[in-house]
């Protein structure tokens, strides 16, 4: 009996030094994970020149009862600013049309200086725009006016848009014949961004 007790009482020693042996120093603690940073979307950056093209349709109205519809499209160029919630920037734009008014005359281009300012909503921009614009008909000559309309660009990569815009157009007593001519135009419209 006592060398059973002399083998348990060894068993149990050796059984529990491994539990004594090594650095008698608490263990240092685990290293905190920091958690990851969410990256926060920046938006797309407007800033640069365009070079595109659009088409769309054309309604021209007169005070001289006629009236004429059709398809118009042409090239568009300008340059844009962003300001970091809203963009600034002007261009040019030059459609072909030929808008049959009437029987009278027919409306064969138009020409435009713009000024534009909207808001960034994600990677599209909503916008206002105005400006000055010159209209050439084939019998009452060309004649200056102005425009204002509204528009939606959106960046489907980092250097092409897409967009729709609409414009309405005034020119009072064009080229001095006594007709006051309005026209609207809505056009879609694709551009490359540098």
């Amino acid at each position: 009996m006592r060398n059973t007790m002399t083998a348990l009482a060894t068993a149990t020693a050796l059984t529990a030094a491994p539990a004594f042996a090594g650095n008698m120093d608490a263990p240092a603690p685990a290293p905190a994970v920091e958690p990851m940073q969410q990256a926060v979307p920046m938006g797309v950056d407007w800033t640069g020149g365009y070079v595109g093209g659009q088409i769309g349709y054309g309604d021209v109205d007169t005070n001289a009862g006629v009236s004429g519809d059709g398809g118009i499209g042409g090239l568009v160029a300008g340059y844009d600013y962003d300001f970091g919630s809203y963009v600034l920037g002007g261009g040019l734009d030059y459609d072909f049309a030929s808008i049959d008014v009437g029987g009278a005359t027919t409306l064969e281009n138009v020409a435009r200086l713009k000024l534009r300012g909207g808001y960034k909503i994600g990677n599209g921009l909503a916008y206002a725009s105005a400006g000055l614009a010159r209209a050439e008909t084939d019998t009452l000559g060309n004649d200056n006016g102005y425009f204002v309309g509204v528009g939606y660009e959106h960046m489907v990569s980092d250097n092409f848009s897409v967009g729709g815009e609409a414009l309405y157009h005034k020119f009072d007593d064009f080229n001095s014949s006594g007709i006051d001519v309005d026209a609207t135009t809505v056009q879609l419209r694709g551009t490359f961004r540098f």
